[in-house]
């Protein structure tokens, strides 16, 4: 039986090693840390459930009692707009899930283990050699003790750890600019009834358009709150708590919804986040969501490209292990790449202004915007949508269309 090893028990680690066990092959997960632990990336898109589905995990995830999540709400200033999900141009689901990362994450990887998954906690790769007929691992457990495994194929699923870009000096840039994050969860106390907890909330800072925050409501009354900008405009000597607050009380609207709201837990921080490899596979392995590329939080696509490059890379091992001639540049990286490519060129018009010029148009053609709520909603690989196939030109035609007036 081919062993397979999976360094990381998150979204695309648990997913990926719930699909490879259900095709009969033998998977250990090496997680670094104890579940459940604490992580962003916590508003869902629809094309997850499409993989959670096919891993068999549907069950589990629909009776946790997540909040309902069904589109995207975004303002700026005085102008607001709305995207449901369920009105989108592509095939598949419409709906999912707002979720705490530590248990949604933990319900994942219970549900990989459940299925015969053997999941190792507390256990950190420390080196690896992919020179010899089968890969190995140097791997340390909580007391220090160092243990050799080999395996027939490794899948990197470390997200932001990225153990084997580190180890293999895979590293490369990404491209963006360095942001910073200030995050956390607090009881919201939201009573304004023109709030949807069933949508994210991204609102654009009413004088920096390149700053944005985000308010992911949860099901037990709590929120995930969070502001993203350039290192270089956050002040140095404040705490995060501090800056976070002064910046969300500088938004008329978000002061409004969140005057009740307790900061009752700490405020986090992530710097440099966006982060590129110089390649997605290698003798011997493969990279993962966030452990090969991730972009940006702005539209949530990290656990959606976890979870599709989760999805390709077990069939193509799958077919690699019954003989068959695989090539992972043309059937993976290629394939995974163009979608993360089609999130790429909405980030940057993004931050540079003109996604928001389009979403904020007086006068939306909801032809066109089922076509954009289908990228928001994380069906970025279908390549029947203009927006995908043909995703830069088409949107640089409708910038200039909309702000033409």
């Amino acid at each position: 039986m081919h062993k397979v090893i999976i360094i990381g028990a998150g979204p695309s680690g648990s997913i990926a090693g719930a699909l490879l066990n259900n095709l009969g092959y033998q998977v250990t997960i090496l997680e670094r840390q104890q579940f459940p632990r604490f992580s962003i990336g916590e508003s869902l898109l629809p094309q997850c459930m499409e993989f959670i589905k096919q891993a068999g995990m549907m069950d589990a995830v629909v009776n946790a009692g997540f909040q309902f999540k069904n589109g995207a709400s975004f303002v700026y200033q005085d102008q607001r707009t709305e995207f449901n999900f369920e009105e989108k141009f592509s095939e598949g689901m419409g709906t999912t899930f707002q979720v705490q990362r530590g248990r949604f994450d933990e319900i994942l990887a219970n549900e990989a283990a459940r299925m015969g998954v053997d999941i190792r906690w507390q256990m950190e790769v420390t080196a690896v050699d992919f020179s010899g007929d089968k890969p190995r691992l140097d791997v340390r457990d909580v007391e220090g003790n160092i243990s050799h495994l080999e395996a027939d194929f490794v899948l990197d699923a470390s997200g932001f750890g990225r153990i084997l870009p580190r180890l293999l000096n895979l590293e490369s840039p990404s491209g963006f600019p360095v942001r910073k994050a200030l995050f956390g969860h607090i009881e919201d106390r939201i009573d304004d009834t023109g709030f949807d907890r069933n949508k994210i909330l991204i609102t654009v800072h009413p004088e920096h358009k390149d700053v944005w925050f985000w308010l992911i409501p949860f099901s037990n009354g709590r929120s995930s709150i969070g502001v993203v900008a350039e290192t270089d405009f956050y002040p140095s000597s404040d705490s995060n708590e501090t800056v976070l607050q002064r910046l969300l009380n500088q938004d008329d609207n978000l002061h409004k919804i969140l005057k009740n709201a307790v900061f009752d837990d700490k405020i986090n921080d992530i710097t440099g986040y966006s982060a590129n490899v110089k390649s997605l596979y290698g003798k011997g392995y493969a990279l993962l969501g966030n452990a090969g590329e991730f972009l940006d939080p702005v539209f949530s696509s990290g656990v959606t490209i976890a979870m599709k490059s989760a999805s390709l890379a077990a069939a193509i091992l799958d077919r690699q292990f019954k003989g068959e001639s695989v090539d992972w540049q043309t059937e993976y990286a290629t394939p995974l790449q163009r979608g993360v490519n089609t999130f790429r060129v909405f980030v940057d018009a993004w931050y540079d202004g003109r996604f928001q010029d389009v979403i904020f148009h007086a006068k939306q053609q909801p032809e066109i915007k089922a076509m954009i709520s289908s990228i928001l909603a994380g069906y970025a690989w279908d390549e029947a949508n203009p927006y995908v196939s043909n995703a830069r030109s088409r949107l640089d035609t409708l910038v200039e269309l909309c702000r033409a007036g």
